[in-house]
C-alpha cells in the first residue's frame, strides 16, 4: 500500500514541490541595475586618471577634460539573453534554458540627475528539482520501507533506495519578470588630496512576478505546506513590490583597477501570504572591476542580500556572487558572460523536507514542505547600449 500510495501521488507532489522551490532559489537581490548606474557615476565624477570602460550609448567617455557624472541626456540598453543550469538538474536540465529579454531607458537631466526605468527576464532551475532526484523525508506516520521510503521518487512512481536510474519527467522551468524605477543622484560628499569621494544615493521601486512551468498554467501559484504544517493552494508564491534607498559610494580606483560598495535598506510595499514581518532588510553588495583594455570589462560581485517573497515567513538571508566578463563589439553593441551561484544561509535543510498526506487519497492531497534551494546558472548576453547585471 505504502508502495503504491508513493507512485500514485509522486507527480503531484513534485510538481507542487517543484513549482514552490523556486521561490527559495533566488541567488541575489534586486539592486543590479542601481548598482550599475551608480558605478558609471561614480567612475565618470572621480577626479584621476581615466579608467577604461564600457560607456553607455552618448556617454561621455572617462577621464574627459572636466570631470562628469550621471549620463545626461536619453541612454539605453536593450539585450537579449540565455542561461544553462549547473548542479545536480538531471538530463532535462542539460540544456540551454529559455530565453530573456533585458530593457532598460534613462534621461540624465544633468550629471548629478537622472530617471530609469528597468524591465528583466530571468530563467532559471534551482538544483536538484527538475531530475527528480529529491531527497524524501517522510513524516512519522509512514512506515519505514527500504527502497520505498525513505529514498528518491521520480515522477513516473518509480522508487530507488540509491536515487540511481532516475529520469526527469516535467519541466520546471521558471521565468522571473522584474519592473524597476529608479531615480539616481550623484553627490560628491568632500576630497581626498586632490581626488573628490562621490556618493550615489538611488531610491528604487521593484515589481516582480513569475512564471512557473510547473504551476499548470495558474502563473506562480502552487500549493505548499508551511514550516509549521499548514497547507497553502492560492499563494502568488512569487510575486512582491518593493521600495528601497541604495547607497554607493567607491574605496577602490586605479587606471585599471575599480571598487565600490553598496547597501540598501529595503521594505515590501505591503506584505503578502506568509510574511510576518515587514522591518527594513538591508543588501549589501560588494563590486571590483578590472578593465584589461578599453572594449572589455572583468568584474566579480559578492553580495548578502535578503529576498523577502509571498511563501516566506521572515526574510531569506541569502549568499551570492557574479563573476562576468564583458566585451564591447563596435560602437554600441556588446556580449556578456556571467556567472552566478547563491543559496539562503538560514532556511535549510536544502530540498524537500517532508511529504504531507493531508487525506486519503494522497494522488490528490500530497503537498511538500521545501526547505532552501540552491541555484547556479551561466548566462549569455547580446546587445546594444551598456551591458548591465541585476542581481537575482
Amino acid at each position: 500500500m505504502v508502495r503504491t500510495l508513493f507512485r500514485t501521488s509522486a507527480a503531484l507532489t513534485l510538481i507542487a514541490a517543484l513549482g514552490t522551490a523556486p521561490a527559495f532559489a533566488d541567488p541575489m537581490g534586486i539592486f543590479g541595475a542601481a548598482v550599475s548606474g551608480a558605478n558609471t557615476a561614480i567612475k565618470n565624477a572621480e577626479k584621476s586618471t581615466p579608467v577604461a570602460q564600457v560607456p553607455p550609448v552618448t556617454q561621455q567617455p572617462v577621464g574627459g577634460a572636466a570631470p562628469v557624472g550621471l549620463p545626461a541626456g536619453f541612454t539605453y540598453t536593450l539585450d537579449f539573453s540565455t542561461a544553462y543550469p549547473f548542479g545536480n538538474v538531471g538530463t532535462k536540465g542539460k540544456k540551454w534554458l529559455q530565453g530573456g529579454m533585458d530593457a532598460v531607458v534613462g534621461y540624465g537631466f544633468n550629471p548629478t540627475t537622472r530617471l530609469v526605468a528597468n524591465y528583466y527576464e530571468l530563467q532559471h532551475y534551482p538544483v536538484g528539482f527538475n531530475s527528480g532526484q529529491v531527497g524524501l523525508f517522510l513524516p512519522p506516520g509512514f512506515p519505514q520501507t527500504p527502497g520505498v521510503n525513505p529514498s528518491c521518487v521520480d515522477l513516473s512512481g518509480k522508487s530507488s533506495a540509491t536515487c540511481t536510474g532516475i529520469n526527469p519527467q516535467i519541466d520546471v522551468t521558471t521565468k522571473d519578470k522584474f519592473a524597476l524605477f529608479m531615480f539616481e543622484k550623484l553627490f560628491n560628499v568632500g576630497k581626498i588630496g586632490s581626488h573628490t569621494v562621490p556618493i550615489v544615493i538611488t531610491p528604487t521601486y521593484v515589481s516582480r512576478w513569475s512564471q512557473v512551468a510547473a504551476s499548470n498554467g495558474s502563473g506562480d501559484v502552487v500549493p505548499f505546506v508551511d514550516l509549521n504544517g499548514i497547507p497553502h493552494t492560492n499563494i502568488n508564491t512569487r510575486t512582491a513590490q518593493v521600495y528601497s534607498l541604495a547607497v554607493t559610494l567607491p574605496f577602490l580606483k586605479t587606471p585599471k583597477m575599480f571598487g565600490t560598495f553598496t547597501v540598501a535598506p529595503s521594505w515590501l510595499v505591503h506584505t503578502a501570504g506568509l510574511n510576518q514581518q515587514n522591518h527594513a532588510q538591508l543588501y549589501q553588495i560588494l563590486y571590483l572591476e578590472y578593465t584589461p583594455t578599453n572594449t572589455m570589462k572583468i568584474f566579480v560581485e559578492p553580495e548578502s542580500s535578503r529576498d523577502y517573497l509571498p511563501a516566506d515567513t521572515y526574510a531569506q538571508h541569502l549568499n551570492a556572487y557574479f563573476l562576468g566578463v564583458s566585451q564591447q563589439v563596435g560602437k554600441v553593441g556588446f556580449v556578456q558572460v556571467v556567472l552566478n551561484s547563491g543559496s539562503p544561509s538560514n532556511y535549510s535543510p536544502y530540498g524537500v523536507k517532508q511529504l504531507n498526506c493531508l487525506q486519503l487519497p494522497c494522488s490528490q492531497n500530497t503537498l511538500p514542505t521545501v526547505g532552501g534551494l540552491k541555484a547556479t546558472q551561466v548566462q549569455l548576453q547580446f546587445g546594444i547600449g551598456s551591458p548591465s547585471v541585476i542581481q537575482f
